[in-house]
């Protein structure tokens, strides 16, 4: 199994920006799994420009399937004095498969602050039971460990709600793109209401950055995702990150396509 920090080792530069092959076991069927799509885009970003300033928010369309030798293309679409907008092209053996646009931003001074996302009390995440059954789930689920803080299951009939432990089984695996990575790991809340298993699809995605955990400490993040409509083949779905001191990390939006 190709840990995450591996595979991104091997992003190699070409003539048009930047190349990676990636590993059936970070495949979801026939794509590249989603999460690892827009982190590549990310990857690819960062290493264009390293005088970029943090990352703020991120907006990714999933468009075609991420097959094959991957090829992303990086340009910069507009630079301010303290932020930087730059597009991402992620191509495949059948086309463009995902596009971002990434916005970087300079820390300002500023007279306000103001926080309201209070991470839910949980259950530690050793007293928690395994979300995926041994052995069952999408191949890439098996790079991270995922734990079951509240919520429900898929097929479940439950409100459509998971609360979730998540963390990369690659302890090494702790840049902001590897956070992106992580956040998209669980399947689609709607989910909890399908009758039987079906093909689902994300089509976009749209994050902030809203902090960064502290290095050291052990990578569990909570993740809450919600649908809050499913309806006419689609699910819309609220996501939010925490790290394990309550601390928020990222905001979320998804727009899945559901084919039950």
């Amino acid at each position: 199994m190709a840990t995450y920090t591996e595979l991104t080792a091997a992003i190699a530069d070409t003539a048009a920006g930047h190349a990676v092959e990636v590993t059936e076991d970070w495949r979801q069927g026939r794509t590249t799994y989603g999460g690892l799509s827009a982190a590549l885009c990310l990857e690819a970003a960062m290493r264009a420009l390293p005088e970029a300033p943090p990352l703020r928010s991120g907006q990714f369309a999933f468009i075609g399937p991420a097959a094959g030798e991957l090829a992303l293309e990086t340009r910069v679409l507009r630079q301010g004095k303290s932020t930087l907008f730059v597009g991402v092209d992620l191509m495949g053996e059948q086309g463009l498969a995902t596009r971002a646009i990434l916005t970087f931003g300079a820390a300002r001074d500023s007279l306000v602050s103001y926080s309201d996302l209070p991470c839910p009390v949980v259950a530690a995440p050793q007293d928690c039971e395994f979300f995926f059954p041994p052995g069952s789930g999408p191949g890439f689920s098996r790079q991270f460990e995922v734990r079951m803080a509240g919520g429900a299951r898929p097929l479940s009939g439950q409100p459509p709600e998971y609360l979730l432990w998540i963390r990369h089984r690659d302890p090494a695996a702790r840049s902001v793109a590897a956070l992106v990575a992580l956040a998209d790991a669980p399947p689609p809340p709607a989910m909890t209401l399908f009758p039987k298993f079906g093909p689902i699809s994300t089509m976009t995605w749209s994050l902030d950055i809203v902090g960064m955990p502290a290095e050291d400490d052990d990578g569990w993040r909570l993740l809450r995702s919600t649908a809050e409509m499913v309806g006419d083949g689609y699910s819309t779905q609220g996501m939010m990150l925490w790290d394990a001191a309550g601390q928020p990390l990222i905001a979320a939006r998804q727009n899945v396509a559901v084919f039950v």
